[in-house]
């Protein structure tokens, strides 16, 4: 069984690379007991998801910088409870 460090580390290494069969399977059997692991997940793909859209924003020139608290408020709003 996984450590929840080394399920986290699998977690962010598959939205690089991809996993092989093993690692999948060894993933898949620890979020299946693992409520805070996959709770982890939902959240980093979530925070990923926000930067991406931050990221590549077309209209850039217009974007505001916001204060390092503002973004943290607005990251942690939108992350799923769980």
């Amino acid at each position: 069984m996984l450590s929840c460090k080394k399920a986290t580390e699998l977690i962010e290494k598959r939205s690089l690379i991809r996993l092989s069969f093993r690692e999948k399977v060894q993933l898949r059997l620890h979020k299946s007991m693992c409520d805070a692991c996959t709770a982890y997940e939902k959240q980093s793909k979530k925070i990923d998801e926000l930067l991406h859209n931050h990221i590549h924003d077309t209209d850039m020139e217009h974007t505001t910088i916001l204060k390092n608290e503002t973004l943290k408020e607005q990251i942690i709003n939108n992350l799923p409870n769980s």
